[in-house]
């Protein structure tokens, strides 16, 4: 480890014990005014949040799409804020936080029957909030991370989030992740996975809002192997009258299945197709929530990289 991974090391550590003891609409004025700091100074992630939004949102003016982008580094502080402040929480104060819609009664009857639940989620709201709250209400999880420098940060958050009761499967650096997921889904297990994003490079090509990029393939195929079932899950916030924290919004789509024909290359890819198309509608009516500061878009020769 590097002397400035050192170092910054301990600058998360020493924020994330701040952060925990600041009274909440202080702690969260912090996060947005580092928000309104970044939108000013820009850089290379703003500029990318801003191209995939005017790439969903084609019909906004200059003057909307920079509101937008503001709103979306407000959203994305504001989850790095909840991330700090979540040793706070318990399990009673979790539920206040968190608003089911969407088809989930339906998911917590798979549940409730002692069958594996798979979740297709995208870079949208407080995906870690949702996970806490599930371990304690919903099912235990078993989820995969990617794995972020410095390395000691990344080894604390997975700490703390397994001191919950989630199990935390690093995506790089360890032993191979799939063989893992199928057995905690055989074991009757929750697996809610971030696949609106190609990790992998073994993806495959699906429609996003009306233009191409690629998304990862494991829930599908997951879900094909196993039998267990299939929700996409769309995740936003929403304000709470006199707070300065916000309420997450976790909407479940419809289960999707294999249509049984075709390879199953082609089922998977149609099975995917049918999780971003959920998730795309929540990406149009919440953009501000879609946390994506990286290229997911394919433009040029990047549309032909297609996994055979």
């Amino acid at each position: 480890m590097t002397l400035r991974e050192r170092a910054e090391g301990f600058a998360y550590r020493a924020a994330w014990r701040l952060v925990c003891r600041m009274p909440e609409r202080l702690a969260y004025g912090a996060f947005d005014q580092v928000a309104h700091l970044m939108y000013r100074r820009g850089g290379r992630s703003v500029e990318q949040l801003r191209t995939n939004y005017a790439t969903v949102r084609p019909e906004l003016s200059v003057a909307e799409l920079d509101q937008l982008v503001l709103e979306g580094l407000s959203s994305y502080l504001r989850y790095w804020c909840d991330a700090f402040r979540l040793p706070r929480e318990t399990p009673d104060t979790l539920v206040e936080r968190i608003r089911l819609t969407g088809h989930s009664a339906e998911a917590q009857a798979v549940l409730d029957r002692g069958e594996p639940l798979i979740l297709f989620l995208g870079h949208l709201g407080n995906w870690d909030h949702c996970g806490a709250w599930a371990t304690h209400h919903f099912a235990p999880v078993t989820t995969v991370a990617e794995r972020l420098k410095p390395e000691s940060v990344f080894d604390a958050f997975v700490e703390f989030r397994e001191s919950l009761g989630m199990r935390i499967l690093p995506l790089t650096g360890g032993d191979n992740v799939y063989p893992q997921l199928r057995q905690a889904i055989s074991a009757g297990g929750f697996v809610p996975l971030l696949a609106d994003r190609d990790l992998s490079r073994t993806g495959v090509e699906v429609d996003l809002c009306g233009h191409r990029s690629r998304a990862a393939i494991g829930p599908a195929l997951l879900s094909m192997q196993t039998g267990a079932a299939l929700f996409p899950l769309a995740v936003t916030y929403e304000p709470i009258p006199g707070r300065a924290a916000h309420r997450v919004v976790a909407r479940f789509g419809p289960r999707v299945t294999a249509s049984g024909v075709g390879s199953v290359r082609a089922q998977v890819g149609e099975m995917t197709q049918q999780c971003m198309d959920s998730l795309g509608e929540t990406i149009r009516e919440r953009t501000q929530d879609w946390h994506m500061m990286q290229r997911v878009f394919l433009t040029g020769s990047d549309s032909s990289r297609v996994a055979q």
